[in-house]
């Protein structure tokens, strides 16, 4: 039987077991639920090969007070806080209403308390979901409030402990703003995480000169766009280096905003790539990115995505 080597055949990929049309994944926050963008004209969830859901946590939370989102060069802060409606109406309310015929859905678990972790991924281990995303990015109260994912023993309880609750393929998304991420990631994969999605936003602040005031509610946010490309660059590659012994593998992320900074993140070890920020600049970059990667293997002379991953060459 011959080989498919049709430009849509060249862009699927496995990922941790999942058949996947595309290398390219909405990111978490950036698209709700996964209905957010189904109303632009032009836009459908096929041209993905799969859709981060919004960060969910055990009860439902307001978020942050405004302002939430703040524009700046080359970026984007934001300080949402965790808004959701909480697991059991996620799972019980909206899941049945995706269409699971179009891509791939992976949950978000987010939590204060390693029980919170295990409480939420449980759920969603008895649910339709593909596979489940940890954000260990978030504030452990029960100590000082001190995010899981700037340390690596709190980062490997997350793991094990979700690890348990859950037989669906296990991504563990990690912070920047920690001081060794392949010390991190090494504890993770020990911990029995199957993926990695490198990286989550890095912290930053806007400040009103004239009225001497942080702009952002909560004084403090997340960056992501443009502006945090070259750092996720490094720490993609330097996961790598962990992940590749363990076949592991990644999601790219970090200001993806055409087919050359996905062909990037490709070449410095990530299997997928990630887009969040810059759908809100042009909600159908994702078939341009497609394409622009198709375009890419056919004047190298490849004939698959997967030769990408890791083919970095270094001086």
């Amino acid at each position: 039987m011959p080989v498919d080597t049709s430009p849509k055949q060249a862009l699927a990929i496995d990922f941790c077991g999942l058949s996947m049309a595309s290398p390219l994944v909405l990111l978490s926050g950036c698209v709700g639920f996964g209905e957010e963008y189904t109303r632009v004209a032009g836009f459908s969830n096929r041209h993905v090969g799969a859709i981060c859901l919004k960060g969910t946590t055990g009860q439902a939370r307001p978020g942050n007070a405004p302002h939430r989102v703040y524009e700046t060069p080359g970026g984007m802060l934001n300080a949402i806080g965790l808004q959701n409606p909480g697991v059991d109406f996620v799972v019980d309310e909206i899941l049945p209403g995706l269409d699971y015929d179009e891509t791939r859905f992976i949950a978000n678990v987010s939590g204060s308390t390693i029980e919170e972790y295990i409480e939420v991924t449980r759920r969603f281990d008895d649910s339709p979901v593909d596979a489940i995303e940890i954000n260990i990015s978030c504030p452990n109260v029960k100590e000082g409030g001190v995010a899981f994912g700037n340390d690596p023993d709190m980062s490997a309880r997350v793991v094990e402990a979700c690890r348990k609750a859950t037989g669906k393929p296990l991504i563990t998304k990690l912070s920047p703003n920690q001081t060794d991420i392949a010390a991190n990631a090494r504890r993770c994969i020990e911990a029995g995480t199957d993926a990695f999605s490198a990286i989550n936003t890095l912290m930053g602040m806007a400040i009103d000169a004239e009225r001497r005031r942080t702009v952002i509610g909560n004084n403090q946010g997340g960056l992501s766009g443009p502006a945090i490309k070259p750092v996720a660059l490094l720490r993609v590659h330097q996961v790598y280096q962990v992940a590749r012994p363990h076949g592991v593998p990644i999601i790219g992320q970090g200001g993806v905003a055409s087919a050359t900074d996905a062909i990037e993140f490709l070449l410095a070890g990530a299997t997928a790539v990630g887009v969040g920020t810059g759908l809100f600049y042009d909600p159908l970059l994702c078939q341009k990115i497609n394409q622009g990667i198709q375009d890419y293997l056919k004047r190298h002379g490849l004939g698959h995505v997967s030769e990408l991953t890791g083919a970095l060459q270094l001086n």
